[in-house]
């Protein structure tokens, strides 16, 4: 009796099956060298090294699970919702490989399969910097009490202009380390303040104490080091002083931190660099509310070219959203979260640049959850949280990098933005009444200038009065307003 062919075909089935298995050598390793060992290696910040079939089988079932569930590899910007470089976000046909290696017992495979290694630089994430800031000594972080903020002094001690290409920031300490901030100061205040200081520092809460002749960039835990860009290169005058705050989070044990900070120089830039920021500090989150949300937004003085996002909350968002509103009616998705750690924070830059042109109007909406089913609440029970600096306060800002075609009307730009937020300001909410989150000094300069324009003292502005304290503040050439 003759079998049926599709019986006879079966065992050659099962051949292909099993011949079809995901091993490590072939499937596995490539993955996990491109994905997850910038961090998963000896010296890095993730607690175990995925490098070698040793180190990944006994773990496999883990690799599958938090993987698809896509917790990692951390990539927060949800697809759709802007084209960023460097993305870490696994095809779906990656993900059926981990996860069927894992059900398969996790096979090793042909030797000959093994792919070589990735070569990381031995310290700097961006190869060897041009010149390295280090703070002059290392700094006591007190077992417990308050957030510090401090602010060292690091002089380049440049006899002519130098272009800065990009940086990368290396927290000496990572259980303390809670963000960094980097200005540039050409005044020499900053070497005043901290001149009773063997370390070169002083206290800063709440910013540098000094208006900054530029801003750097900034670091918080999953960023990683600004691209190269020498098109964009960030002129420092001679003379510069980077200033370096630092936000200390005390642990329960006493710390010390040695930060240091990689600068990569270039020639001149071809582009101006400069930024938007959108922000508002009025928060106020109820103990218990689940769905708190903020809103805010500008509309942008002139064309610019939008390179690079950046949102920053603190604990208790959980998501976030921005939009631009392009003057003829279309709407292009900037950024969206829908999973806000604060663990792992981005600094997202664009495949592509993206044209803003004048009257865009860019938004944002930022939610918190302050009930105890929010799992990264630092409160239980949760408290009453408002805008602040401290851990357990909140934020909501959105960094936005933009570019105008030369170095010359970045500052025009800058001067046209000031008039912008305060505009903006004033329209939001009960404006110049509501000053919640506002610094003592600043919220006086904002009051002083009201009072200015406010010529028939009604206390608010009406189109006239608004038009004439913009038009002040896009021609004002001072630091601050």
């Amino acid at each position: 009796m003759r079998l049926p062919a599709l019986l006879l075909l079966a065992p050659l089935a099962a051949f292909a099956t099993g011949a079809s298995t995901p091993t490590f050598n072939k499937d596995i390793a490539p993955i996990l060298h491109q994905n997850c060992a910038t961090c998963h290696r000896p010296g890095e910040v993730a607690p175990f090294s995925l490098l070698t079939y040793q180190d990944a089988a006994k773990r496999a079932a883990l690799i599958a699970g938090v993987t698809q569930s896509r917790v990692m590899p951390p990539w927060k910007p949800e697809p759709g919702y802007g084209s960023f470089q460097a993305e870490r976000r696994l095809t779906d046909d990656q993900l059926a490989l981990l996860r069927d290696w894992a059900k398969a017992g996790a096979p090793e495979g042909d030797p000959r399969d093994k792919p070589t290694p990735p070569v990381f630089p031995q310290g700097w994430e961006g190869g060897q910097p041009d010149k390295v800031l280090t703070i002059a000594q290392k700094y006591a972080v007190a077992a417990d009490g308050p957030d510090q903020y401090r602010c060292f002094v690091l002089p380049l001690n440049n006899d002519n202009e130098l272009y800065l290409s990009t940086f990368e920031f290396r927290p000496g300490n990572r259980r303390v380390v809670h963000h960094a901030i980097i200005y540039l100061d050409t005044s020499g205040r900053a070497r005043k303040l901290a001149a009773d200081s063997p370390d070169g520092s002083y206290s800063c809460f709440g910013g540098p104490g000094f208006p900054p002749a530029g801003f750097v960039g900034g670091w918080a835990p999953g960023a990683n080091a600004p691209p190269d860009a020498p098109d964009l290169a960030l002129p420092l005058a001679k003379g510069t002083d980077i200033v370096l705050q630092l936000h200390y989070h005390p642990d329960g044990k006493p710390e010390m931190d040695q930060s240091e900070l990689g600068l990569k120089l270039s020639g001149p830039p071809t582009k101006g660099r400069t930024g938007v920021i959108l922000a508002s500090r009025r928060i106020d989150i109820p103990a218990g509310d689940a769905h708190y949300v903020i809103k805010s937004g500008v509309t942008l003085p002139r064309d610019v070219e939008l390179y690079g996002i950046t949102p920053h909350a603190h604990y208790l968002a959980t998501n976030m959203k921005a939009t631009a509103h392009l003057p003829d009616g279309k709407d292009v998705p900037l950024i969206w979260i829908k999973d806000w750690d604060f663990n792992w924070q981005g600094q997202y830059r664009y495949k592509e640049p993206m044209h803003l042109p004048k009257g865009t109007r860019i938004d944002f909406e930022y939610v918190y959850d302050n009930s105890e089913a929010n799992p990264h609440n630092p409160s239980h029970p949760p408290v009453h949280v408002t805008y602040g600096e401290e851990t357990r306060n909140e934020m909501a800002i959105l960094f936005l990098g933009v570019s105008v075609p030369t170095l010359a009307e970045v500052q025009p730009f800058r001067m046209a933005m000031r008039a912008a937020y305060l505009e903006e300001f004033l329209a939001e909410g009960n404006g110049i009444n509501d000053l919640r989150g506002i610094p003592s000094t600043e919220a006086e300069r904002i009051k002083k200038l009201f009072q200015m324009f406010d010529k028939n003292g009604d206390g608010k502005l009406d189109e006239q009065e608004r038009a004439a304290l913009i038009k002040f503040l896009s021609n004002y050439k001072q630091g601050g307003f």
